[in-house]
């Protein structure tokens, strides 16, 4: 069982960076691919990045060279750096983390990113 809670989201103009976080509690942290994912109003769910226990990464065409997930196993959080946002970057995002590739992946409560002058 794992516990997800992401935080750092909120309003930016275009252009602008927020970094967020997700913070996870209750297993193994360091055995689990994690990964970000947004929903915009009236749009599917969709994966940004994923970054899997050996730290390979991998990104959505849309963020490429404008976002980066790191991960610190000693502090069991993920971490999105986004910069260079546009408004097609308004979504709420939600941290996800899977054990093995046919595992029903945990959900974090999401945290909304507003991109907007």
């Amino acid at each position: 069982q794992v516990q997800l809670v992401e935080s750092g989201g909120g309003l930016v103009q275009p252009g602008g960076s927020l970094r967020l976080s997700c913070a996870a509690s209750g297993s193994i942290f360091s055995s689990y691919t994690m990964a970000w994912h947004r929903q915009a109003p009236g749009k599917q769910r969709e994966l940004v990045a994923i970054i899997t226990t050996g730290g390979s990464t991998n990104y959505a065409d849309s963020v490429k060279g404008r976002f980066t997930i790191s991960r610190d196993n000693t502090k069991s959080t993920v971490d999105l750096q986004m910069n260079s946002l546009k408004p097609g970057d308004t979504a709420v995002y939600y941290c996800n983390a899977r054990l093995r590739a046919w595992d029903t992946p945990y959900w974090g409560q999401g945290t909304q990113v507003t991109v907007s002058s």
